[in-house]
């Protein structure tokens, strides 16, 4: 009787793919210095592309190598590898075979800066760090918690963090302010919400208002706008003016002013201010409840 065979995991098409690219690539040989100089100076005196073509081939292998160390901070690999070569394209340009540097420690330093910014960028919604040293943190801290997980937690997590702010000439507390960082990972609204059952962004309550309140609001406004304008056309004129003129400029007249334009004492402007705001009161009150009955019925 045939045994049973334990259940895989379906291999994906362009799993398989990237997987034999990468064999295909780790799989070239290296140039030797001679040919490596010769191909640079090809590429950089003529733009011979065919010369281009042959280090970046040669190459790949560097930009696989730092993608795999990479992929630990959680972003597709396949954009580690974009990222990479493109880096790898840029050093060659401006690779100077001349300086009797090899092209591979030279084109090593964009790549991992290259694909550095790319994670810097994309790990978090957040802004992770902007200067040098948030950037060196960023990464040596992280560093530093994987040794301590692989060691079962025997390094003392206080004195690493201090041993870590020495070396980069920084405050303890900047150290502790990236742990936090890093501790609070960006998380998907569309993963599963603790029932199982649902989305997180299904459990999200929504703050904004009701349509229909939105609607009743705008058109409470729009009748509140008319009442005022027909209570005011039911003031006289002089009332009328002052309550404009106190009450509905952004930058409203004073007493005084009023009186000296109206050729009246500062407390007859009070008096008629007051008579005619209770005017409007009155008349408004009733309007907007008589609104809210029509809006809000049944």
């Amino acid at each position: 009787m045939p045994s049973r065979l334990p259940n895989r995991a379906p291999v994906r098409a362009d799993d398989a793919a990237n997987r034999a690219f990468a064999r295909h690539m780790m799989g070239l040989a290296l140039l030797t210095p001679e040919r490596e100089q010769t191909l640079a100076r090809r590429w950089r005196r003529d733009r011979d592309e065919a010369a281009l073509h042959g280090i970046v081939l040669a190459y790949g292998r560097l930009v696989l190598g730092h993608a795999a160390r990479f992929r630990r901070f959680g972003l597709p690999v396949e954009d580690l590898v974009q990222e990479g070569n493109l880096a790898l394209l840029l050093a060659a340009d401006r690779f100077e075979p001349d300086r009797g540097v090899r092209f591979s420690t030279y084109a090593q330093w964009w790549i991992r800066a290259a694909m550095q910014e790319y994670v810097l960028r994309n790990w978090s919604i957040v802004r992770t760090g902007t200067t040098t040293m948030q950037k060196s943190l960023f990464f040596k801290l992280r560093s530093i918690r994987a040794r301590i997980d692989q060691s079962g937690g025997a390094r003392d997590p206080a004195v690493e963090r201090e041993r870590l702010a020495t070396q980069l000439g920084i405050d303890v507390a900047e150290v502790e302010s990236m742990e936090v960082v890093l501790a609070g990972r960006d998380r998907s609204i569309n993963e599963p919400a603790k029932d199982g059952e649902r989305e997180r962004q299904e459990t999200i309550a929504d703050s904004r208002p009701l349509p229909e309140d939105v609607v009743a609001h705008a058109e409470i406004e729009r009748l509140a706008h008319r009442s005022i304008e027909q209570a005011l056309a039911g003031l006289s004129e002089r009332e009328r003016r002052i309550v404009v003129a106190r009450r509905l400029r952004e930058n409203g007249e004073t007493l005084d002013s009023l009186g000296r334009d109206l050729g009246i004492s500062k407390e007859r402007v009070r008096q008629l201010e007051k008579r005619a705001l209770g005017k409007l009161h009155t008349v408004l009150t009733a309007t907007i409840r008589d609104a809210k009955d029509v809006l809000f019925a049944g």
